[in-house]
């Protein structure tokens, strides 16, 4: 294949110049090397391109039948290569993201929105789900994942951080008390979510301790109306509890044994390199997302 594009654009250039000195001069080679590759070309497919003469250069009946055959093809490949060049030079084209649905909406989408106000020239599509896609299956640019980064096939980059809160209402703290040690909630009405246990920090660093109450649910929001509504103690990220937090209708409990802050990670496949939209979102969403 890549034979016969051999001598095509020396042909092409030729033509259109009528002359080889000013052919080699338009493709900055050589009038020996364009004279060879038009030979190796007129020899490959068995008939002449050219007539020649001391004074002039034109096409043979063959020539102009090639001619008019191979100009659209090198036209075509030339605006790929500037259509390519292009997305590295403006960010344009379809992105496709996906993220935790909760997170998703409340954090992202705002963010995604503003990036797309910026860059008309960019689409999206963003898929807000719980579920842990395979995003190279699914043809994803992105995933948004929190916490802990499982898998060891992706490349990951961390683009901001979440802590998790472990909090009751005040109406529950004056009924049952406050727990001083994360083993006094042995004696509390916990309400735990997708997973059974809590995670907290101590001198002996991190402790998984398993919780269970009157309610159990895969639901951060439901969670959260039932702690406001007195019914016990739950531990959820930030971006569930933070405005009850700063409102009062929530009081923080066990503060000296909040485990570290999680990650909140981009992830994308390795070995492909991120094209100029893809990578502008990426600073984008890490300046946004962690602005310290």
């Amino acid at each position: 294949m890549i034979q016969q594009w051999q001598g095509v654009s020396e042909f092409l250039a030729v033509a259109d110049s009528g002359n080889f000195t000013r052919a080699a001069e338009d493709l900055g080679i050589s009038t020996a090397q364009v004279s060879r590759q038009i030979r190796m070309l007129e020899k490959r497919l068995g008939i002449d391109l050219f007539y020649r003469t001391t004074r002039r250069v034109s096409l043979t009946e063959a020539g102009q039948i090639y001619y008019q055959s191979c100009r659209p093809l090198l036209d075509a490949l030339s605006n790929a290569e500037r259509a390519v060049n292009q997305l590295q030079s403006v960010p344009q084209g379809l992105i496709r993201i996906t993220a935790p649905v909760t997170y998703g909406e409340r954090h992202l989408a705002p963010l995604l929105n503003q990036f797309l106000t910026l860059y008309p020239e960019i689409s999206l599509y963003c898929e807000l789900t719980n579920k842990t896609l395979d995003i190279i299956a699914g043809n994803y640019d992105l995933a948004v994942r929190l916490g802990r980064i499982e898998s060891q096939d992706l490349v990951a980059r961390r683009l901001g951080n979440r802590r998790l809160f472990t909090c009751a209402s005040p109406d529950y703290l004056r009924r049952h008390g406050k727990p001083e040690t994360p083993d006094a909630l042995h004696s509390h009405t916990c309400m735990p979510g997708t997973l059974d246990y809590w995670r907290f920090h101590d001198a002996g660093g991190e402790r998984m301790m398993k919780v269970d109450g009157r309610l159990r649910c895969n639901s951060g929001d439901a969670l959260l109306d039932a702690a406001r509504r007195g019914l016990g103690i739950i531990q959820l990220p930030d971006y569930y509890v933070e405005p009850a937090l700063q409102s009062g209708e929530l009081v923080e409990v066990l503060e000296k044994f909040a485990p570290p802050d999680d990650g909140i990670w981009a992830l994308y496949p390795p070995g492909r390199q991120l094209s100029l939209k893809v990578s502008m979102l990426l600073d984008y969403l890490s300046e946004h997302l962690n602005p310290e």
